[in-house]
């Protein structure tokens, strides 16, 4: 059994400040420190819930995504990292998609944060909050959680696990439905304050939440949007907006909002991708 970790650090245990998550800040190695703990909990369950191979993608941008120089999607530490597992650093937002050409079982999210605009939700964004106010697919609105369920989802390959906030799992279960298991890890206060599991009991719980995950991986399903598919994006900036005009395929429905469309979420979303 292939399982597929996608890592973010919003939703980790303790972090609750941008000065955690941004390669430019001395906290930074702090949250790098619990960032790569919780992925090694999820590793740790998933070769216990029976996986054959662990491949871990390294999903935070840390704020260099558009530039070659810094840390971006390159927040792990590697010599923390579990060394029964193999991981991908510096590709781009959930751009790898080797790992589902060559046949995948199982995604899980760990450390994920609730989309933007949720109230109470720790750091809740989606993909870039100075850039994007909120992701539509077929006008249902989806945050970072549904995105990648929706890339899984087009190669038949179900988001079992979900970890971060209170807020992040509730989006994943009223979006995936019960067979998703959550682990929520803290309860937002507001999007700066929470109430946190210590991090030791937190790994914990995320271990035997991805140990349950694949033990009741057909409870899971893959999340498929309705097809032909359109994906829409609330623009923030017309500096923004200026990028995709000369994009092919891509509909400016007005100053804020574009449009892609396909014959599937991938086809649509391939010509919107962020990174």
């Amino acid at each position: 059994m292939r399982v597929l970790i996608m890592g973010d650090m919003e939703g980790v245990a303790g972090i609750v400040h941008w000065d955690q998550v941004s390669h430019d800040s001395a906290m930074y190695q702090e949250g790098r420190r619990l960032y790569t703990e919780e992925l090694n909990a999820a590793i740790r369950g998933a070769f216990a819930g029976g996986a054959d191979e662990v491949l871990v993608v390294d999903s935070h941008g840390a704020g260099a995504a558009q530039s070659n120089k810094g840390p971006a999607f390159n927040s792990l530490i590697p010599e923390l990292i579990d060394p029964r597992c193999e991981f991908v650093t510096h590709h781009g937002w959930a751009n790898y998609l080797q790992v589902f050409e060559d046949g995948c079982d199982a995604c899980f999210f760990v450390g994920i944060h609730a989309r933007g605009g949720t109230p109470g939700g720790v750091l809740s964004h989606t993909i870039a909050s100075m850039h994007w106010w909120n992701v539509f697919i077929n006008e249902q609105v989806v945050g970072e959680i549904g995105i990648v369920a929706a890339i899984c989802g087009h190669y038949g390959v179900p988001m079992a696990l979900v970890t971060g906030d209170d807020k992040a799992c509730e989006e994943a279960t009223a979006l995936l439905g019960p067979g998703v298991k959550t682990v929520a890890v803290k309860r937002g206060l507001s999007r700066y304050s929470a109430r946190h599991i210590p991090p030791v009991r937190a790994r914990q719980m995320i271990e035997h939440g991805a140990v349950e995950a694949l033990r009741n991986l057909r409870s899971a399903k893959p999340f498929i949007p309705a097809q032909p598919t359109a994906v829409r994006f609330q623009i923030v900036t017309a500096d923004v907006m200026d990028g995709y005009r000369k994009r092919p395929g891509i509909e400016i429905v007005d100053g804020q909002n574009l449009v892609s469309r396909g014959a599937n979420f991938m086809e649509a979303w391939s010509k919107v991708a962020p990174y």
